[in-house]
């Protein structure tokens, strides 16, 4: 692959949120991807005192590799926009609409994005929540309104079950949405277009954390086993999502093929980029290795977020 700047490029990775394990899986493979196509990099693990860390460096460009909390969810992008040094991924605000479930589906359904109907608790209301005052009937799907990953995310088919994860869970408050049977996808989209997609056959229940990162023998199917109109459908709301949000760098969107069609789930920004990961497995599939996706995302660092060099 020819025809690019060589930069300076810092890669964060790790951090303090609950996928740092994840992060820091995929900090390792885009630095050793950036290195190889000839880029100088500097791994940085983030602590309390990123801005010095980052001070330390002549930096042109973050690679932002963090996942969950502080990652993607606007912080790291605001200090970045403050610091006025380029990074990946989207801006300060896909990145916090994206990260809030429950904001970003206000944005999906005021762009006719489909999706699950759903509810909101916190754990102080759920102390006197009655099952019955739910817009729909169990099964339902329990996440947390603010993680990514799938961390906390809950088939609930039980009322015994489902109070006690709402009063007695890790989180402060929960999305509660009707469950819909159906296969999954996850829709890839990078700039303003849909690069493709994926269809994930868990051998678990659903797609959860230790579905996607660990050896639970998950399939993946790429093209998805649809006719070309039914995967058209997919990838359109898919991308319908991605642009809801005004995301213009590389996302996945999770999508599930109900009786009525297809629906969106959410919006990753910062997907995975381990071996594991469905990016580059989709990107892979459609002829773009390794390397020149990282370039690719490169590429799209300074998309009018902020703009100068660092160093």
């Amino acid at each position: 692959m020819t025809g690019f700047k060589k930069v300076k490029v810092a890669v964060l990775m790790g951090g303090p949120s609950n996928e740092r394990a994840v992060s820091l899986q995929s900090g390792q493979a885009v630095s050793a991807a950036l290195k190889r196509l000839g880029h100088t990099v500097t791994d940085i693990d983030p602590s309390h005192d990123v801005a010095s860390q980052l001070m330390d460096q002549p930096v042109d460009v973050v690679f932002n590799a963090l996942h969950g909390t502080f990652g993607e969810d606007g912080r790291i992008q605001g200090l970045l926009d403050w610091m006025q040094i380029p990074y990946t991924g989207e801006g300060i605000r896909s990145s916090l609409l994206a990260f809030d479930k429950v904001l970003a589906k206000q944005l999906y359904r005021a762009a006719d994005v489909p999706v699950a109907l759903d509810m909101v608790v916190s754990r102080a209301a759920a102390q006197e929540l009655c099952v019955d005052e739910l817009p729909f009937t169990l099964p339902v799907v329990v996440k947390p309104v603010a993680e990514g990953s799938s961390v906390g995310v809950e088939i609930i088919r039980d009322e015994t079950r489902l109070i006690s994860v709402l009063r007695q869970g890790e989180f402060d408050a929960y999305l509660i949405e009707e469950f819909i049977e159906g296969p999954e996808f996850s829709v890839v989209c990078i700039g303003t277009q849909c690069l493709g997609s994926v269809e994930i056959e868990p051998m678990r229940e659903f797609y959860d954390y230790s579905a996607k990162y660990e050896e639970f023998g998950t399939r993946y199917h790429i093209p998805p086993r649809l006719d070309a109109d039914a995967i058209q459908a997919v990838e359109r709301v898919g991308l319908d999502a991605h642009l809801a949000l005004g995301c213009r760098a590389v996302t996945r969107s999770d999508v599930i093929l109900g009786p009525n069609g297809p629906i969106v789930l959410e919006t990753n920004t910062l997907p995975g980029m381990t071996g594991q990961s469905l990016v580059p497995k989709v990107a892979a599939a459609g002829g773009i290795d390794f390397p020149t996706l990282i370039q690719k995302i490169i590429d799209l660092a300074d998309h009018g977020k902020t703009g100068g060099t660092h160093g």
